[in-house]
């Protein structure tokens, strides 16, 4: 049997907890943005085919300090490394994808790598080439040669990344644009449409945003008051945190952002986090509509056959978007004040639809050339994948220490039990000093045994009164 190492999270059908998914790493299992999961795991099934056992790397391709021992297990057990990458091309993945080129450098196996792109950030609509330091662009090109020996092309994700490669001498011969992995988690098989005619102020529909946007500050507040079932469904590691523990993340000077305990849409519980790809997806298959800053959280409403609308605010969510045909609005060109319900009036889906074939075969092509087996192959279908999938007990989705329901209040009465015992008394002593102290505790059994002497007498004293 085939063995095939994935770069990704987990294992799909390993069933962690949130607290878990937070706690594992310092920026949580899925690596600060749990967006992460969405082209991972579809990455994982599409490759899953019967006679292949694939793996997770659990990040560990970029989280280990020293390869050597990792790439000798690596070249022991495995035959092919298939890398989901996103927007890797920044200086701050600059230590991982060091680390992961000395990794690749040191490997003898087949190396593929899909989705790969430059970053964006400040300005970068109108110029989207990265201005990166020499070290970083360094990096850049020393990680794909070690990938360009160990495969015949690597895919990216759009136009920009393609030039922005081919500036550094990487052509056509070596580059192919082939999208995110994640739109062909079902291969040809995915089609959008909307649910409803218009939105109104009755509707249930779900908003995503990156903090760093600053339009997002008022939009949310705004659109928080306008539509009481709207949900904002964040992505990042802090936002986790915020939920499970209650703490406050307000920015400075930025009040109406959803990062703190204060903000409406905390306070009447109407924000969700996800571990899971798979809940997920359900949750998002029953709202009427998506929009936001965040690529992969309206990839992952379009993969439950959801509209979305994504506001493109840089390079890297703009290629995408438009490599795929998604609905968009470049933030610089959105109204003073962007409505929900406009959005949605504008969302269209037909070339979204008409395109989406022809993309996916021209993705299949690509793994096809690069050695990677799939499951839309003659022969190589897996039921078994999905079966899994819905067996597998995910936990729901993340509510704020608002919640009413009875399961939430379970969850976090679990949860405030789990640390008391983990905790403890002392540490808790230490953190709630009393203003006039207890005598310390060898103080006090000295005390005692000093008087064990005098029980005996008080006794009798006890006795006669």
């Amino acid at each position: 049997m085939k063995r095939i190492l994935v770069r990704s999270p987990k294992d799909p059908f390993h069933v962690i907890s949130p607290e878990q998914a937070l706690a594992l790493y310092p920026k949580g299992v899925f690596g600060r943005n749990v967006g992460n999961m969405i082209f991972t795991e579809s990455m994982h099934r599409l490759i899953t085919v019967p006679d292949a056992d694939v793996v997770s790397d659990s990040f560990l391709s970029e989280r280990l300090a020293d390869s050597r021992s990792h790439a000798k297990r690596i070249n022991e057990e495995f035959d092919q490394f298939v890398i989901p990458l996103a927007n890797a091309f920044r200086p701050s993945f600059y230590r991982n994808l060091k680390q992961m080129t000395q990794l690749i450098e040191r490997l003898k196996i087949p190396v593929v790598v899909a989705g790969v792109g430059v970053a964006g950030g400040t300005g970068s609509l109108d110029n989207p080439f990265p201005n990166n330091p020499p070290e970083v662009t360094a990096n850049i090109e020393r990680f794909l040669k070690a990938v360009l020996d160990r495969s015949s092309t690597i895919g990216v994700r759009g136009e920009t990344t393609r030039e922005y490669l081919a500036s550094l001498g990487f052509g056509d011969e070596h580059v192919e644009v082939v999208g995110c992995p994640s739109l062909f988690r079902r291969g040809a098989d995915l089609r959008v449409d909307k649910k409803v005619d218009h939105l109104t102020e009755d509707s249930h529909f779900t908003m995503n945003l990156s903090p760093y946007v600053p339009i997002m500050d008022e939009l949310s507040i705004r659109h928080a008051a306008k539509y009481p079932h709207m949900t904002y469904i964040p992505q990042g590691h802090d936002s986790l945190e915020m939920l499970l523990w209650g703490v406050d993340r307000r920015p400075n000077k930025r009040p109406d952002l959803p990062a703190h305990t204060t903000h409406p849409l905390y306070r009447a519980n109407r924000m969700r986090f996800f571990v899971d790809p798979s809940t997920w997806n359900d949750y998002l298959a029953e709202r009427e509509f998506s929009f936001g800053t965040r690529i992969h959280g309206n990839i992952a409403a379009i993969l439950a056959g959801t509209p979305a609308h994504v506001l493109a605010h840089d390079a890297r969510t703009l290629e995408l978007a438009r490599y795929h045909e998604i609905p968009h609005t470049l933030v610089p060109n959105l109204p003073e004040k962007p409505d929900a319900a406009d959005l949605y009036d504008q969302t269209d889906y037909t070339a979204f639809n008409d395109g989406h074939l022809a993309r996916w075969e021209k993705f299949a092509r690509f793994l096809e050339k690069n050695g990677v087996e799939h499951v839309y192959e003659a022969g190589k279908a897996n039921p078994e994948y999905d079966k899994q999938i819905a067996k597998a007990d995910f936990p729901g989705p993340v509510e704020t220490l608002f919640a009413e329901s009875e399961s939430a209040h379970d969850a976090m009465i679990k949860r405030v039990a789990e640390v008391y015992k983990a905790a403890g008394e002392a540490t808790l002593q230490r953190r709630h000093k009393p203003k006039y102290p207890f005598a310390p505790k060898k103080q006090l059994l000295r005390e005692s045994k000093a008087l064990r002497p005098l029980v005996p007498i008080a006794k009798k004293i006890l006795r006669r009164s």
